[in-house]
């Protein structure tokens, strides 16, 4: 039997308790939520996370645990400290997997590793999404059919500030007529990132069976793979391909110009 994947879901946990329209959704929290519906995958091992936790959730031994971490935030982006998002740049750089749901696209994790602003365009009106599948041969899209119909969405419009994804694998159409990149990928380092833009946190799309099958479908395409982490090393004159004679001495600098004795 495969190895479990570790799973951390991370939910900065403020809406739930601040808003009872949330809470009446998610009364265990949006990550207690994804938690129960990832626990039925036999393939996966689940914790959670949140930001009033000690160490924000996410000391250094929780991410050496870690082979994917889900990130949900809106409304607390600024409480990550810096420390934390550096903690989980180098495990995504060293080949842990990173899925940012919906408003996490403006997390400071999210924009460290993209390297742009992140920003996009956005309305609250309930309407119509349907996320159409425009990448079907990719595993994020396994099981699914042409697209996935969301009754009530807050709308992410573009411009979106990111960087031209290595694969798009979602564009998402709303009723108000804005299109969106709802779902694409990259690779930073040895580690894979897919943001996935539905789950506004007053409408219950973390219900949706499609979009449960889709976080999944993220979690076991970003996963550490054998043999993607870069690992720097020596490589003794012995084992060079071709026969080389190492030169000695030292460069210095005489006259403006480097010599070699």
């Amino acid at each position: 039997m495969p190895t479990p994947i570790r799973v951390t879901i991370w939910n900065e946990f403020v809406h739930e308790r601040q808003n009872p329209a949330v809470a009446q959704i998610y009364p265990n929290g949006i990550h207690g939520l994804l938690a129960e519906a990832l626990g039925h995958h036999d393939d996966f091992i689940i914790r959670t996370a949140t930001l009033d936790e000690s160490d924000q959730g996410l000391p250094q031994s929780v991410l050496d645990e870690t082979d994917v971490l889900l990130w949900w935030g809106h409304t607390a982006h600024d409480a990550v400290l810096d420390e934390t998002v550096t903690r989980v740049q180098l495990r995504v750089l060293a080949g842990m997997g990173l899925i940012v749901l919906h408003s996490g696209h403006f997390s400071k994790v999210f924009k460290r590793l993209m390297g742009t602003s992140c920003a996009l365009c956005w309305r609250e009106a309930g309407e119509r999404e349907r996320v159409w599948v425009v990448n079907p041969s990719h595993p994020i899209t396994a099981g699914l059919s042409d697209c996935i119909e969301i009754e009530h969405s807050e709308m992410y419009g573009e411009p979106f500030g990111i960087p031209t994804p290595d694969e798009l694998i979602f564009v998402s159409w709303f009723q108000g007529g804005e299109v969106f990149r709802s779902g694409a990928t990259w690779t930073r380092g040895s580690g894979r990132i897919f943001y996935f833009s539905p789950g506004h946190e007053v409408y219950p799309i973390y219900h949706h069976p499609d979009v449960q099958r889709v976080i999944a479908n993220g979690i076991r395409w970003a996963q550490p793979h054998e043999g993607s982490q870069i690992s720097p090393r020596p490589v003794p004159i012995e084992q060079a391909r071709e026969h080389i004679v190492a030169q000695g001495g030292t460069v210095h600098l005489a006259d403006g110009q480097l010599k070699r004795p």
